[in-house]
């Protein structure tokens, strides 16, 4: 049983944004469980857990086994989550179910299955990955949106729940993250380089944000010294819901 290193359980961490939180928190001498339904891409170091979030079974048998075996649970972020392209009219009612089980419902299977051992934790942190979407008109994102919104909504409520249990509740919501996905979607446009310009463009930064800047705040979140950050969501959208840069002149002519 662990007593001195902190024990974190990352979910999605096999790759893009949950792999990038793996590596952080192992190089920041966490002991790291590693979920997602397979082991290819589990950073070397974490344990891996096999798991589907849309399988209640299977996530509290994954979360009792490894904190079990650790003796608490200090941090959980639930990551994992997949996107939706497309409006409104996009997608059959599967489609829609199957996102909202993901993005929504999975993270509460994670939870109900992580609360009882951050219960044992001194000093316990729950980060949750939202979006920017959640907040800001992006095209083509509705069943996204939605789902992301109302990991925020949960997150807010549940941090209010555990104030009297010290048990801190936080989101992180990024604008568009340089991942893996998002270079096949460009792939898939017929001009990927414009297409991923355009990515690039929607935050007045001009780029991106990258994988590593999301796991730096998940560091800062899971903290102890920060026991006072709770019930927050860190925005880092390189200034897309807040900053209205002056258009250049030729992006105006026809």
């Amino acid at each position: 049983m662990n007593t001195t290193m902190r024990v974190a359980l990352v979910t999605g961490a096999a790759s893009g944004i949950g792999r990038s939180i793996t590596e952080s928190l192992l190089e920041n001498g966490y002991i790291v469980g590693a979920l997602d339904r397979n082991r290819d891409g589990i950073p070397e170091g974490a344990i891996p857990l096999i798991a589907d979030v849309r399988e209640t079974a299977s996530i509290t048998l994954a979360v009792d086994k490894f904190s079990q075996g650790q003796g608490r649970l200090d941090l959980l972020v639930n990551n994992a989550g997949i996107s939706f392209v497309g409006g409104i009219e996009a997608g059959s009612e599967n489609d829609w179910h199957n996102v909202l089980d993901i993005n929504v419902l999975g993270q509460m299977r994670v939870l109900r299955a992580a609360l009882p051992w951050l219960r044992k934790s001194d000093s316990a942190s729950i980060v949750a990955l939202s979006s920017c979407t959640a907040t800001n008109g992006i095209p083509e994102r509705a069943l996204y949106s939605a789902s992301k919104a109302a990991v925020q909504a949960m997150m807010l409520s549940m941090a209010t729940d555990m104030l009297h249990e010290n048990i801190r509740v936080n989101c992180i919501a990024p604008a568009t993250v340089d991942t893996p996905f998002m270079t096949e979607l460009a792939n898939r446009s017929d001009d990927p380089i414009a297409k991923r310009r355009e990515f690039e463009v929607r935050q007045p930064t001009g780029r991106m944000i990258h994988p590593d800047e999301v796991a730096s705040a998940v560091l800062y979140l899971a903290n102890p010294v920060n026991r006072s950050v709770t019930g927050t969501t860190l925005i880092l959208d390189g200034g897309m819901g807040s900053l209205r840069p002056t258009i250049p002149l030729e992006a105006t002519k026809k």
